[in-house]
């Protein structure tokens, strides 16, 4: 369980939210505003934010105009991972410093990926039945997608407890 600053990508919500289901319905939220289809800003976040962490990202948020993206290229990191690359990557980049900078004893992924992981929107996981190929199958219909993110969610990921605890329009 943990907190995650998360870009939600309405347009593969459904696609997203059915392939969690497929893996762990625990994690299916029953919060409508839930970005199951998101990008990280950051992950994870502080557990249980005061309000000045609060404040301290709402004024990075309102800073930050709404930009378009293109999702369209499906890749798999060296874990597995499978996802969708976010073209162009300086907006989602930029308010991950940004956050970071205003929370520094942070660390994306806790250092996992690096200090700079690519910004992605997580599809599925390689497995015997899984590949990057059977993936795009699936997509075939949805991707590429572009589409302008405008809002920034602070999701809790907990099986059984996944709900939004904050939102924030960006450039508001």
């Amino acid at each position: 369980m943990h907190s995650v600053l998360q870009l939600p990508v309405p347009p593969l919500e459904d696609w997203v939210r059915e392939r969690t289901h497929h893996y762990d319905a625990g994690f299916v939220s029953g919060d409508p505003r839930f970005g199951h289809a998101h990008v990280t800003v950051l992950a994870p976040f502080v557990p249980d934010p005061s309000p000045q962490d609060l404040a301290a990202v709402a004024d990075i948020v309102s800073a930050t105009p709404p930009f378009e993206v293109r999702l369209g290229e499906v890749d798999t990191f060296p874990d597995g991972t499978i996802h969708l690359r976010v073209e162009p990557e300086g907006a989602v980049r930029g308010l991950t410093r940004a956050v970071l900078a205003a929370f520094p004893g942070l660390t994306p992924y806790e250092g996992i990926y690096g200090p700079e992981p690519r910004p992605h929107l997580t599809l599925d996981a390689a497995s015997g039945e899984v590949s990057e190929q059977s993936t795009r199958a699936l997509l075939s219909d949805l991707v590429p997608v572009t589409c302008v993110l405008e809002r920034l969610q602070l999701a809790w990921w907990e099986s059984g407890n996944c709900h939004v605890v904050r939102g924030w329009d960006l450039g508001a």
